[in-house]
């Protein structure tokens, strides 16, 4: 069994904001050889998450509203964690209802993915370069 490890490189302008990686995660499985495995993709940060979904613009927009109704980001005084002068209370709970990470089947080279699947970076408390991690692991 053969493993390969990348990180992505990312920073995302605003507080959120929502970046289809499907293509990124693609090249490191062409770069790995990996032809049957697994592929493990997640955000090396707590305040972003990994997930799977339909690349669709609507669906992106309605995450991002429903997210900060769940967890608005004002007041910043509502969360005790802001209380240690950090304001990104509300990024640590959007990445819990987001997840953490995906792990992707390869076959014949290529993600295993179902209709309209895209693997996707959320952030949270961007402004800042983000690293993703991409491990892959098979034959």
């Amino acid at each position: 069994m053969k493993s390969y490890r990348e990180e992505i490189l990312v920073e995302i302008p605003q507080r959120r904001g929502f970046l289809n990686i499907t293509p990124q995660v693609e090249d490191a499985i062409g770069k790995s050889g990996i032809r049957e495995g697994l592929c493990l993709v997640n955000p090396m940060h707590i305040t972003a998450s990994v997930y799977i979904n339909d690349d669709e613009r609507g669906l992106l927009g309605d995450y991002d509203r429903w997210l900060e109704k769940l967890a608005p980001h004002e007041p910043i005084e509502q969360y005790r964690h802001n209380d240690t002068g950090e304001d990104n209370a509300d990024a640590h709970l959007k990445r819990q209802v987001m997840g953490r990470e995906v792990v992707v089947a390869i076959t014949n080279g290529k993600l295993d993915f179902g209709t309209w699947e895209q693997i996707f970076y959320a952030e949270f408390d961007g402004r800042r370069k983000k690293r993703i991690l991409v491990k892959i692991i098979g034959d």
